[in-house]
C-alpha cells in the first residue's frame, strides 16, 4: 500500500522503501524530563482511503501498511463486544459495550501491533525481531513469532510478572532477563538490532506498533453495524494503544465512512499518570516515577506520550485518573458481575468509565465502549489480595452447609 511516515513533532513526511524508525532531524532532540520527540505516524495514501469506501464488505487489514500474511494462521482480532447486561442495568447505560481484547491469540491487545510488525517483517525478508517488555509486547510478539517461523530476541526487566514471561519461553522467544529497568531492556534492544540487523519492534519507537493497533477502531466501527461509537475508554500507560485507537477512527473519517472521530478517554492510574499531567497542565514532562499495580500501565517516561496528548486535544477528548483502589475494585466487578476476568491495566479504563459517571461527564444514553486490553490469568499475583481460596472441609452434607451457611 502507498503510505509515507511523517513526524510527530516537526511534521516532515518521510517516502522510504526502507525500513524508517524515527525522525532524523527530531529523534533524540528531547531534553532532561521531556516526553521523547521524532515518533512517527503512518499516513496512508487519501485515494487508498477513499477507495475503501466502494467495498461493499471492510476488513481491518484493509487499511494496513502491509499485507497481512496468512491470516488464519495467526488470527488476530474479531475479539467479543459485549454487551454486559447487568452493568448496563447497575450502571443504568443501556449501550455500554465491553471490547474483550483479552480473546486475542496471547490474551491481549498487544497481539494487534505484533501482527503488523510480523508481517513488516516477512515483507523486507527479515527473520529475526528484537524487542524491549514488561510482558504483554513481549508475550504477544512471541506467539506471532511462533506462528510465522520468527526468532524473536526480548529483553525483559527481571522484575516482570512470571507469566507473562512463561508465555513468552513455551512460544519459543529467546528471553533476556535483565537486572535492571525496563529503559535499560530498552536500550539493550536497541543495540542489539544494531549489532546483528533485524526489525526492532519497541513500542512507540517502530511506528507499525501504533499503526497495527488501529485495527481496533475499525473492528469496533463493524461491531456496531458501520457507525463509531460515542465514547471509547482506553487505559493508557505509554500512549500506543491511545494513538493507535485514533489512527483507526482518524482513517475512518478520511476514508468517509464516519463525520466525526468519537471521544478517547485516556484513563491512567494516578500512581502512573505522565499522560494525564501532561494533559492538564500543557507541559510534556515525564514523572520520576510510577508505582501503579497495573503493570501494563506503570510508565514513568511515556514512549509515545507527546502523539497521545496531540491526540487527545484534537478528538476534544480528556484524561480521567484513577486510584488503584478503584481499578482493583473494577476488575473484580468485571469477573462477578459481566464474566469478563482481566488484568488491572484492563480494569483501569472500566474504572475510568466509573468515574466519569459520577462525576457526568459522560450521557447514559451513548454507545460507550470499555476498551479491556488484557486477559487477567496473565497477572495472578494481582488478586491474590482480593480474593482467596477457602479452606477444604469435611466431606459431610453437615460440613457442607456450615461452610455455606
Amino acid at each position: 500500500m502507498d503510505f509515507s511516515y511523517v513526524c510527530n513533532d516537526c511534521g516532515q513526511e518521510i517516502r522510504s522503501d526502507e525500513i524508517v524508525y524515527r525522525c532524523p532531524k527530531c529523534g533524540g532532540s528531547e531534553g532532561e524530563g521531556e516526553m521523547r520527540r521524532g515518533n512517527l505516524r503512518v499516513e496512508i495514501d487519501p485515494e487508498v482511503l477513499q477507495s475503501l469506501a466502494k467495498k461493499e464488505r471492510i476488513h481491518p487489514n484493509d487499511f494496513m501498511p502491509f499485507p497481512i500474511p496468512q491470516v488464519e494462521t495467526y488470527p488476530v482480532g474479531n475479539t467479543p463486544l459485549i454487551g454486559p447486561a447487568r452493568l448496563r442495568k447497575k450502571t443504568a447505560c443501556p449501550r455500554l459495550y465491553l471490547k474483550n481484547d483479552g480473546m486475542n491469540p496471547s490474551g491481549s491487545f498487544k497481539d494487534r501491533a505484533s501482527q503488523l510488525v510480523a508481517a513488516q517483517a516477512l515483507h523486507y525478508g527479515v527473520s529475526t525481531v528484537a524487542l524491549a517488555s514488561t510482558g504483554n509486547a513481549g508475550s504477544a510478539m512471541a506467539c506471532a513469532g511462533a506462528a510465522y517461523g520468527l526468532e524473536i530476541v526480548l529483553f525483559v526487566p527481571h522484575t516482570a510478572p512470571e507469566n507473562k514471561l512463561l508465555q513468552s519461553v513455551l512460544y519459543g522467544a529467546k528471553v533476556v532477563p535483565i537486572a535492571d529497568t525496563y529503559d535499560a531492556a530498552f536500550g539493550l534492544s536497541l543495540e542489539y538490532s544494531r549489532i546483528h540487523g533485524g526489525i526492532n519492534r519497541n513500542t512507540g519507537y517502530n511506528p507499525m506498533t501504533t499503526e497495527g493497533k488501529k485495527s481496533i477502531s475499525i473492528e469496533l466501527w463493524n461491531d456496531l453495524g458501520r457507525q463509531a461509537p460515542d465514547v471509547v475508554y482506553v487505559p493508557v500507560g505509554d500512549g500506543v494503544i491511545y494513538s493507535g485507537v485514533y489512527k483507526g477512527f482518524y482513517d475512518l473519517k478520511a476514508a468517509g465512512l464516519i463525520d466525526r472521530i468519537p471521544k478517547l478517554i485516556a484513563v491512567q492510574s494516578t500512581a502512573s499518570n505522565a499522560i494525564a499531567q501532561a494533559w492538564k497542565k500543557g507541559e510534556l514532562r515525564t514523572i520520576p516515577r510510577a508505582t501503579t499495580k497495573a503493570d501494563s500501565i506503570s510508565v514513568a517516561s511515556p514512549a509515545n506520550g507527546r502523539m497521545a496528548v496531540k491526540y487527545l486535544k484534537d478528538s476534544g477528548s480528556w484524561a480521567t485518573e484513577v486510584e488503584d483502589a478503584a481499578i482493583l475494585a473494577a476488575q473484580l466487578e468485571l469477573a462477578s458481575e459481566a464474566g469478563t476476568f482481566v488484568e488491572p491495566a484492563a480494569a483501569a479504563a472500566y474504572a475510568g468509565f466509573q468515574a466519569d459517571l459520577a462525576s457526568g461527564k459522560v450521557n447514559k444514553d451513548q454507545h460507550i465502549v470499555i476498551l479491556l486490553t488484557g486477559i487477567g490469568f496473565k497477572d495472578m499475583k494481582a488478586v491474590s489480595g482480593s480474593v482467596s481460596i477457602p479452606e477444604a472441609v469435611e466431606p459431610t452434607m453437615e460440613a457442607v452447609e456450615r461452610f455455606l451457611g
